[in-house]
């Protein structure tokens, strides 16, 4: 079987996104279920030196559809600031990127897998292939910060569990 970057990454980024988009809404009902202040939910984060709940959900959208992005357009660099601390911000981020990330033609990763890809940071920089940036940067990044917001909501007392992270697995049948 031959594997495609738009299997991989295209297809991480179709299994978790819906994921993403439930977990807002789980977040949501919860705090209308226990009278949590959403901005309170919102503002949780794991350690005092991690972004808040808010932010883990933009920064999936950044390393999905803005990772698209910059293999197209060569360059990435981090978003600055903060991210509105409300659910309707996190839920059109997510839906935005799946939107984004559901239009990519099949075979387009594939043909600019070799394109240069620069990731800058103040002076920092690196230079990857698109392919490279793709499954060793951005795709460990997409998964971090799910896995992020997922223990932030958890740790929160949010009532999910392992199916709520793993989503539709591609299983035969």
């Amino acid at each position: 079987m031959a594997v495609s970057l738009h299997t991989v990454v295209v297809g991480a980024y179709q299994q978790m996104l819906p994921q993403a988009a439930r977990l807002i809404d789980k977040a949501e009902a919860h705090c209308n279920e226990t009278g949590t202040s959403p901005e309170d939910l919102c503002k949780a984060c794991m350690s005092p030196d991690m972004w808040p709940l808010s932010k883990q959900f933009e920064q999936i959208a950044h390393h999905s559809a803005n990772a698209i992005k910059a293999v197209r357009e060569g360059n990435f660099s981090p978003l600055p600031g903060d991210f509105p601390h409300d659910f309707a911000a996190m839920r059109k981020e997510i839906a935005d990127a799946k939107a984004a990330i559901d239009a990519i033609d099949p075979g387009e990763l594939d043909s600019i897998a070799d394109k240069d890809v620069l990731f800058k940071v103040a002076s920092f920089e690196m230079l990857f292939s698109a392919g490279d940036f793709l499954m060793s940067f951005s795709l460990p990044n997409f998964y971090f910060h799910v896995t992020t917001a997922y223990n932030i909501l958890r740790m929160s007392g949010v009532k999910i569990g392992k199916t709520d992270y793993l989503g539709k697995m591609r299983t035969k049948g």
